[in-house]
């Protein structure tokens, strides 16, 4: 028993942390409406899984993958606007993959998905999201003032040399792999939450770039870390308990906001 609650204990940690990381991105670049696409078009990998009868986890983070790099694409070869570009694609993706889940052969609680099954996490979980985040922090290590100079100014960064399209197409990856990770933790209806609220929350307190990924970090962590005590005391469902408290900060934080 002790093992499993290690296990799920630090799979939402670096859950917590990926979001965290990558939220800040989010926010500044203003790309909530497209984390949310993903973590909708996800859900078609589980039913593309449950339908063929094989691991959904693989089928999810290939069409995570290829949703990021064909809204990636399609953002510069179309005339539609992001916004309507993302709208069509979240909400088409998810009727298509409800009427596959109809046609799944095995039973499924479509709940878990959407909201999260903590318990289902095991120690290939917690080994992915290592990696992934073990990943993540060297891009970051790597390309944290590109992406900040891309945030602020896109032109003036390709000026200076920026691959700016494949940083940009690498962050989206980085977000669908996430994405599609943390379905088990927090759902596919709950994971932009996450991605969102602890970012949001910092910038109340901070004054740097830094700052406000330090403080999304702690806030993140302190979100997934409560969420589960609550789940696991009163018995409330893991991935909504995780936003939350989420929300909670947030609305403690915002007496901070600075003018």
């Amino acid at each position: 028993m002790t093992e499993i609650v290690l296990v799920i204990t630090a799979t939402g940690l670096m859950v917590a942390l990926l979001s965290a990381l990558l939220g800040v991105f989010v926010i500044w670049q203003k790309q909530s409406y497209f984390g949310a696409t993903l973590a909708h078009t996800a859900l078609l990998g589980v039913a593309l899984g449950l339908l063929l009868q094989v691991d959904w986890q693989w089928l999810v983070i290939a069409t995570a993958l290829f949703t990021g790099w064909a809204v990636h694409t399609l953002l510069h070869r179309t005339r539609l606007s992001a916004d309507t570009l993302l709208g069509m694609l979240a909400h088409s993706t998810l009727a298509v993959a409800l009427v596959l889940l109809s046609y799944s052969p095995v039973q499924v609680d479509i709940n878990s998905f959407l909201f999260g099954d903590i318990l289902s996490v095991g120690p290939s979980d917690l080994l992915l999201t290592a990696l992934l985040l073990l990943f993540s922090l060297l891009f970051m290590q790597r390309h944290w003032r590109h992406l900040l100079n891309i945030t602020l100014n896109e032109e003036l960064a390709f000026a200076e040399g920026v691959a700016v399209a494949r940083v940009r197409l690498q962050l989206i990856l980085l977000l669908s792999l996430v994405i599609a990770l943390s379905i088990k933790v927090v759902g596919v209806l709950l994971i932009t939450s996450l991605l969102i609220l602890p970012p949001a929350a910092a910038r109340h307190f901070s004054r740097t770039p830094e700052q406000m990924l330090l403080g999304s970090l702690v806030l993140a962590s302190i979100s997934v870390l409560g969420g589960l005590a609550l789940s696991w005391q009163l018995d409330w469902p893991a991935g909504p308990a995780i936003v939350v408290v989420a929300t909670a900060l947030f609305l403690i934080a915002l007496p901070f906001r600075r003018a």
